[in-house]
């Protein structure tokens, strides 16, 4: 069994998505990485961790047995890979007297109504709330709120599953059914829906990573989304921001105070912030990477990559201060993340790797992920889950939305359905 005469180990819980990148990036600092699974069985429906970059995998079924098997590896960290590992990572931090956030606000980091009213006890501009089982009562907090659209979602999902903007009764009362008879990305049953104001304005991406509540500022993104008839919004694409130029000190600003409120001190998170007519206003946030955070993307338009600023603020807290915190982002180089969607549905019978090369060729696209295998159904786009390709640009403005405009002919060819 591992111990520090191996080596220094950082301890992942819930690897999935983009903390894929977390075991190379630890290991670049000398770290080896031990993933903690906080369910039986791997989620199936995101991005699984390689398991094969770990030197072991451990199943939670005892927090206690948990602590104990983690003490033999001596960890210097333990941290959440991605947003269902927070509370567990909270917890067993906590527990191995470690950096931790604590588990007196691990709800608070997971529930969007518990998270949405912590922020506005610290005194925060933030949404109109109300959550409940029934959809009747769902229906009358939106008749009693007197002001159309509204946003029904669940409790503690992600990647806009199961968000819907509602505009009159009926709407609400179907969305709230919708909600309630499903279960989240996370394969959890909603057993509440939440119902929220509906936040006016320009929707940003706030990313940062802190040691002992010093943050530095990863990146700051615009959201530029496209409505589908059926009342959600579906990303397509994140644009990223001078982190001079209005409203990015203001959303920073803002977002310290979030940080501040639901005590996330240490490690990453990734705010998403409404740009009001009456300022900033919290839409949620998560402590844990940015899903759309490609490492190799983000040294070319930011100087740097919100994995390995984990990894390095985990594994050398010293030098993670001296040279980031309190710090913010340049921005090298203009850039875009287009999270492509799709009106397509059938299986999948093959990729055709002309298409694919093509678009890959186009001058300003640094990166494509091609996320669907052959084998997989693909159905018209919902949800960020069910975008078919994530396609990384950066250069010049003009030559990204020309590319852009490319990529509309072509990302219908990429698969072929049977």
């Amino acid at each position: 069994m591992t111990t520090r005469r191996t080596g220094p180990v950082a301890v992942i819980v819930d690897g999935y998505s983009t903390g894929n990148f977390l075991p190379a990036a630890f290991a670049r600092l000398g770290v080896r990485v031990v993933h903690v699974q906080s369910t039986p069985e791997l989620m199936p429906t995101m991005l699984l961790p390689n398991l094969e970059s770990y030197v072991d995998n451990l199943v939670c079924r005892d927090v206690d047995d948990m602590v104990a098997t983690l003490r033999d590896y001596a960890p210097v960290a333990v941290l959440a890979g991605q947003e269902p590992g927070v509370p567990l990572a909270d917890l067993l931090s906590e527990r191995l007297g470690l950096a931790s956030n604590g588990s007196a606000l691990s709800a608070a980091r997971r529930d969007k109504y518990r998270m949405i009213e912590t922020v506005r006890a610290a005194g925060l501009h933030c949404a109109a709330q109300f959550k409940s089982a029934e959809p009747a009562a769902i229906v009358d907090w939106a008749v009693r709120h007197g002001r159309y659209p509204v946003v029904v979602k669940p409790l503690s999902s992600a990647s806009t599953d199961n968000v819907y903007i509602c505009r009159d009764a009926g709407e609400v009362a179907a969305a709230a059914a919708r909600v309630l008879a499903a279960r989240d990305i996370f394969d959890l049953a909603n057993t509440e829906a939440l119902v929220q104001s509906y936040l006016s304005g320009t929707e940003y991406i706030v990313d940062t990573v802190s040691v002992a509540g010093r943050r530095y500022v990863c990146g700051v993104w615009q959201y530029e989304k496209t409505m589908l008839p059926t009342g959600r919004n579906i990303y397509d694409k994140d644009v990223l921001q001078d982190p001079s130029a209005f409203p990015v000190p203001d959303l920073i600003g803002y977002v310290d105070g979030v940080l501040a409120a639901l005590n996330i001190a240490h490690g990453p998170a990734h705010a998403e912030v409404m740009m009001t007519p009456d300022g900033p206003a919290l839409v949620e946030i998560g402590a844990r990477l940015n899903g759309n955070m490609n490492p190799g993307f983000h040294d070319v338009c930011l100087g740097a990559n919100q994995a390995d600023l984990i990894a390095l603020a985990y594994a050398r807290p010293a030098e993670f201060t001296q040279r980031y915190a309190g710090r913010i982002y340049t921005r090298r180089q203009d850039a875009i993340v287009h999270n492509t969607a799709t009106t397509l549905d059938g299986e999948i019978a093959g990729v055709d790797q002309a298409v694919v090369d093509t678009i890959s060729a186009l001058p300003t696209v640094h990166l494509l992920n091609v996320k669907l295998a052959p084998g997989r159904r693909m159905r018209p786009t919902a949800d960020l889950l069910g975008s078919p390709l994530r396609i990384f640009m950066t250069g010049g403005r003009a030559a990204m939305h020309a590319d852009y405009a490319a990529i509309q002919g072509l990302k219908d060819r990429v698969y072929r359905l049977r």
